[in-house]
């Protein structure tokens, strides 16, 4: 009977197909992917779906025997290549004479792409981002050839270095870890070819190679980028600093920067601390400007009770406890302005503490930003679940949109500028979904990823990213 269906579906698609522009149709087979199918025909997802309008919807699930359209390509391109290579197959591709600004662009990946350690899970994740962004390219014409490595901690790098397709790659996304960044720097500046170091590895090649482009930020460099923006932003505010006797803090390093910079332009700088009683804390903030309110720890218990306390700055005026609590309220009218500045581990806390974030018109600083309240979020953790029958790993950053934003950063940006691309602010239009970036050249060196958010949690109650 199925097989009659099937016929008859077929019949009925002769007949129609060049009305619909639908060019033929597939049964679904065990275990097949959209991602998987629409690569078949040299499709786009994108193109999948408006073809299948039904695929759209959120709970969406391809199943064996599903009859699908297949549609004539809305775009002209070449049909894109993804590939696992492995260290021993031979080259069919020859590097010389090539133009990246007119042909696929090379892409190696170089990382622990297996199932047997937290690393391997969260690389694999990654890798998948990256075959998204290829996937999503291809609309505006960009051709990829992906070649894929599996280097665990314990692999010899070399080894897969000795590959031929490893040295034709314009761009070779790792390593993961530090000792293999050693013989992969020297291979990239031999072979003329772009890495980028997607994660937080110790590289002090990146001082002297002018092929490496590091997306970490070592904390230095971070806490002296906030600290800048931090007194550009508050310039009129005063700042009240909260001691929260954690002895286990990190952030000393931050405070004593701010601190620092503050003082040495003459800002208004007031200390207090969690123990002060409440006649004594309530002096620390300011009635005639703005006050910004600074914790010296990212604990979350810590930041429990610096949220009681300062409802009690708020409640100094005719104001109700009943009101400060209440989620729908219009924003507070208090004797005090004020605005909390905190912490990336912040965001991991936003579920419990949003209606108390908008409360406190509240900045967190950050190089990235899971929402998941957005459009563009919603729609890649749709494609994914698609693309592999599983949902990305319950992670901030999420790793499979780290990779899909990198990739299409660096691939659109090789594809338009070919070997000079430098990853500059400005020189890609692409807006990250969760990592923006933007890099800046070390004297002599490689380039660092200057890109800085602060998410400010509105007291309209609007969530909205200061990128900087």
């Amino acid at each position: 009977m199925k097989q009659i269906v099937y016929l008859l579906l077929l019949m009925l698609f002769a007949i129609n197909a060049q009305a619909q522009q639908v060019r033929t149709l597939h049964k679904v087979q065990s275990k097949e992917t959209v991602f998987g199918i629409a690569r078949s025909y040299g499709l786009t997802l994108e193109e999948i779906i408006a073809a299948n309008p039904e695929m759209a919807e959120p709970k969406y699930k391809l199943r064996k025997g599903d009859i699908i359209n297949i549609p004539y390509p809305t775009t002209k391109t070449v049909v894109d290549t993804v590939a696992t290579v492995s260290v021993t197959e031979p080259s069919t591709v020859t590097k010389k004479g090539d133009e990246m600004t007119k042909r696929a662009i090379r892409v190696g990946i170089m990382l622990p792409l297996h199932d047997k350690t937290a690393d391997g899970k969260r690389m694999v994740e990654y890798y998948r981002g990256v075959l998204m962004a290829c996937d999503s390219l291809k609309q505006e014409g960009v051709s990829t050839d992906v070649f894929a490595w599996n280097v665990p901690e314990d692999g010899d790098i070399t080894e897969t270095l000795r590959d031929n397709n490893a040295a034709l790659c314009d761009l070779i996304i790792g390593p993961l870890y530090s000792k293999h960044m050693a013989s992969l720097s020297t291979f990239v500046t031999e072979n003329d070819i772009k890495l980028l170091i997607p994660f937080s590895i110790n590289a002090p090649q990146l001082a002297t190679n002018d092929h490496i482009y590091q997306v970490y930020r070592n904390p230095d460099d971070y806490n002296n980028a906030v600290v800048a923006h931090f007194v550009d932003r508050f310039k009129e505010y005063r700042t009240v600093l909260i001691d929260c006797g954690d002895a286990k803090s990190t952030k000393g390093a931050f405070t004593s920067a701010l601190r620092s910079q503050l003082q040495s332009l003459g800002r208004e700088l007031k200390i207090t601390s969690l123990k002060t009683p409440e006649d004594q804390f309530v002096k620390a903030f300011s009635k005639d400007k703005p006050n910004v309110v600074v914790l010296n720890t990212s604990s979350s218990s810590d930041l429990n009770i610096a949220l009681a306390k300062l409802k009690n700055v708020v409640l100094v005026g005719d104001v109700s406890l009943e009101d400060v609590n209440n989620d729908d309220s219009e924003p507070i009218e208090s004797p005090y302005k004020l605005s909390l500045f905190g912490y990336t581990e912040w965001l991991m806390y936003t579920s419990n503490n949003l209606a108390n974030f908008y409360l406190f018109d509240t900045y967190i600083p950050s190089v990235f930003y899971y929402n998941p309240a957005s459009a563009k979020t919603a729609r890649i953790e749709t494609k994914y679940r698609w693309n592999f029958h599983a949902d990305m790993i319950q992670q901030q950053p999420r790793f499979a949109i780290t990779g899909f934003d990198q990739a299409y950063f660096f691939i659109k940006g090789l594809r338009r500028y070919g070997s000079v691309f430098t990853g500059a602010k400005g020189t890609v239009d692409y807006s990250a979904i969760q990592t923006p970036l933007h890099f800046e050249q070390i004297d002599g060196g490689g380039y660092k990823n200057g890109a800085l958010m602060f998410v400010h949690y509105t007291t309209d109650k609007r969530v909205e990213t200061i990128r900087y």
